[in-house]
């Protein structure tokens, strides 16, 4: 909807609304200083629940005050806690059988046929008798006008599903979306009642690798899906349930078509059992904020993660010479462009809508903090206006390019657009469809809420060379440093590309704080159906 009124009236009107922060101090050095300090070897890379965190959110907190921000968390809190729950499987607690219509009770042996994990928050799963369906890709996807579910109601009953997603330009082509996953997919059966969602394992090959991750300690998503249980299996006892069932495979129908619909597995039942213990790590998000002016309850928020993967008591194989991974890069650099944002706010007239500085804990654990933010949230995510996540600033002479994470899924990216063409510059998307990145950082959960969400990220097209000199030289130092113990600060760090990144995400803020319209999901996105459930807020 946005791109189509951009004329040049209303390209005037975008950097006219931008100006409020113009974000011309943004400092390369005060970066290289922030990621200096916060990826010293005194901070232990950052693990959540070590002294490492303590020494990050007091830097970070320190900063706000200097700056003479507001706690932002609850109760009027700096900090967030986030409870994060693991989970171990007791062992040989885990049973599991089904049942035909002759009523003969088939055990399925754990490991060797199912691989079941307790879900619930308890730790626990007893069912007994469910009834059994077979979902397809377990997908409700009315903007491309398919539905797996159909009529078919799955209350109390469980859920048999491939992995994955259709194949295809209806599904994004090579870049994947939401649907393909296993926590859409648990959502999507939970919201419809059901007890327990069980994935048809094909790939024989890889059988004991899934068998033995089935009794590792998992640490639970905060806000995820509370079924009962969870479970991968094979496809030998899969296909002995659906004959039982009377159902061969030509009774499915093609389930990539768009046309197949879920079928119940006639006179088949299962139950489960399943036992974890539990114990909790509490970490913390940090929060600062600018209260709105006019329309306080309306908020815009930065995001970056500010832990990274620890050091040698989380690495026992870590070399002898290099015992802590610093993250400078991943993610210090992120967290201290956010505090270098909001520095440009805080000197700037203060805006109409509220603007919130979020640092998240363990996004390393899989975006752990963020989740638990969406799950309890500290501002209303009706009402909130967009999320613009930055996860590992741009490392490199000026871009031509600025590359984001999810192109084409909401028009932030369209502003965005508008307001690098000022400066000679264009949006492009991450030119790695395989790696899946927008699913893959804080913006991610925002997303998932429904909030439009924004992930910038490293362009190649130079200004000085252009992608043949600049995709080569990202990929050397992402080869290199990712995840990796050399992932440290260097006064060799070129931070040309970041400030340029920095100044346009300052007014792209600054627009939506002093605007009055919403960023809307486009018509494609997967994210536009949750949204529209709480339209009524934001009329």
């Amino acid at each position: 909807m946005f791109r189509k009124m951009m004329g040049g009236v209303a390209v005037a009107a975008v950097l006219l609304a931008a100006g409020t922060a113009s974000a011309q101090d943004v400092s390369a050095q005060r970066l290289s200083d922030g990621i200096r300090t916060i990826s010293a070897d005194a901070f232990q890379g950052r693990y959540p629940g070590t002294e490492g965190e303590r020494m990050t959110l007091a830097w970070l907190q320190a900063q706000y005050e200097e700056m003479g921000l507001e706690p932002g968390g609850p109760n009027g809190q700096w900090t967030q806690a986030i409870e994060l729950k693991r989970y171990t499987p007791v062992a040989g607690a885990a049973s599991a059988s089904w049942s035909g219509p002759d009523g003969v009770a088939h055990p399925l042996v754990p490991g060797t046929d199912i691989v079941i994990r307790a879900v619930s928050n308890d730790g626990r799963a007893a069912i007994a008798g469910a009834p059994v369906v077979f979902a397809g890709h377990g997908i409700y996807a009315p903007e491309r006008n398919w539905d797996d579910y159909g009529d078919l109601d799955v209350r109390g009953k469980v859920v048999v599903i491939v992995s994955g997603e259709p194949d295809g330009d209806l599904f994004n082509g090579a870049y994947a979306t939401n649907y393909q996953s296993g926590a859409y997919k648990a959502d999507e059966a939970f919201r419809r009642g059901a007890v327990g969602v069980i994935t048809l394992w094909t790939d024989g090959n890889s059988w004991e690798r899934v068998a033995q991750g089935g009794n590792r300690q998992r640490t639970l998503t905060p806000g995820a899906a509370d079924l009962e249980f969870a479970a991968i299996l094979n496809h030998d006892a899969a296909m002995a349930m659906a004959t039982a069932a009377g159902l061969g495979m030509d009774s499915f129908g093609d389930i990539a078509s768009g046309e197949f619909k879920a079928r119940e597995m006639t006179g088949v039942t299962l139950s489960v059992a399943a036992e974890e213990t539990i114990d909790t790590l509490t970490t913390h998000n940090l929060l600062a904020k600018i209260t709105g002016t006019e329309r306080p309850n309306e908020t815009i928020i930065y995001s970056a993660h500010w832990d990274h993967v620890g050091g040698a008591a989380q690495h026992p194989n870590a070399p002898a010479d290099d015992q802590i991974w610093n993250g400078a890069w991943d993610n210090a650099s992120g967290t201290v462009g956010v505090v270098e944002v909001a520095r440009q706010f805080a000197a700037a007239p203060k805006p109409e809508r509220t603007v919130v500085f979020a640092h998240m804990a363990a996004e390393e654990m899989g975006l752990l903090g963020s989740y638990g933010y969406a799950a309890d949230p500290v501002y209303p995510l009706e009402t909130t206006v967009a999320d613009i996540n930055i996860d590992m600033l741009p490392l490199s002479a000026p871009t031509r390019d600025l590359a984001i994470f999810g192109k084409g899924q909401n028009d932030l990216e369209d502003r965005l657009e508008v307001l690098a063409q000022a400066e000679g510059r264009y949006v492009t998307d991450d030119r790695e469809p395989e790696q899946g990145y927008y699913y893959r950082s804080d913006h991610f959960p925002f997303a998932r809420a429904g909030v439009p969400a924004l992930m910038p990220w490293h362009g190649v097209d130079l200004d000085g060379g252009g992608v043949a000199v600049g995709q080569p030289a990202y990929t050397a130092k992402f080869t290199a440093d990712y995840h990796k113990s050399s992932d440290e600060w260097s006064a060799e760090l070129d931070f040309s590309s970041a400030v340029e990144n920095l100044n346009l995400l300052v007014q792209l803020g600054s627009q939506l704080a002093n605007g009055e319209d919403w960023p809307m999901w486009k018509p494609t996105s997967e994210f536009a159906v949750v949204r529209a459930r709480s339209d009524a807020a934001r009329q």
